[in-house]
């Protein structure tokens, strides 16, 4: 870091600074590519198997900025393979404070 403070400070840069810099940039910038396909990935790794689609569909994320936008669509506008929930009937909340227990303690 503090040779990326005084690359930037320099007016004109030494070949040795910049090629350290550059290396520097080349073993980060891979790393945290990785880092972003993990982070978009494993959510919609698990969003796919829970809406009943192939999981391995979550590779998509790999092609960059089109790949998410085109499996938030698929997410969208695709039927889910899931089945809903039952609908419970209403029923009256429990009464307030609850009852003295029948008989009464002696």
């Amino acid at each position: 870091m503090h040779n990326l403070a005084l690359f930037l400070l320099q007016s004109s840069p030494d070949t040795e600074n910049v090629t350290r810099v550059l290396t520097a940039m080349l073993a980060i910038i891979p790393i945290l590519i990785l880092i972003g396909i993990a982070v978009l990935m494993v959510p919609f790794w698990f969003i796919l198997k829970k809406a009943g689609f192939s999981p391995w569909l979550s590779l998509v994320c790999l092609v960059p900025s089109l790949g998410v936008l085109v499996l938030l669509y698929v997410l969208a506008f695709a039927e889910w393979k899931v089945i809903p929930a039952p609908q419970q009937a209403w029923a009256p909340p429990p009464p307030y404070p609850p009852p003295p227990p029948y008989p009464p303690q002696s």
